[in-house]
């Protein structure tokens, strides 16, 4: 069974930059999506990025053009950069992957953006 690891939430200013990683624990054949989203406390789950089996990439409108998705085969990775922070992008980040059969989750990882 794949479980997905996230490292990279932290603790930065406004104006900062934060990269977020997501590491899948075994080769996950057949993927269709490798997605970012995130969750503030009494907010819905939103997605904030995803990336297709070709590489086609799409954003929340909120973040276009300060966060950047990129996945990298060899190493079974999934990645945010994000850039530009604001106040409110402050939340758990979730990494999430689909393939044909299932859903997996990543444990999530906070990000708090404050002065």
């Amino acid at each position: 069974q794949v479980q997905l690891v996230e490292s990279g939430g932290g603790l930065v200013q406004p104006g900062g930059s934060l990269r977020l990683s997501c590491a899948a624990s075994k080769m996950i054949p057949e993927i269709i999506t490798m997605d970012w989203y995130r969750q503030a406390p009494g907010k819905q789950r939103e997605l904030v990025a995803s990336i297709s089996r070709f590489g086609s990439t799409n954003y929340a409108a909120s973040v276009k053009g300060r966060f950047t998705i990129s996945r990298d085969n060899a190493k079974n990775t999934v990645n945010l950069q994000m850039n530009s922070l604001k106040p409110e992008d402050t939340a758990v980040y979730l990494c999430h992957v689909l393939d044909r059969r299932y859903n997996y989750w990543g444990q999530g990882t906070q990000v708090t953006v404050s002065s």
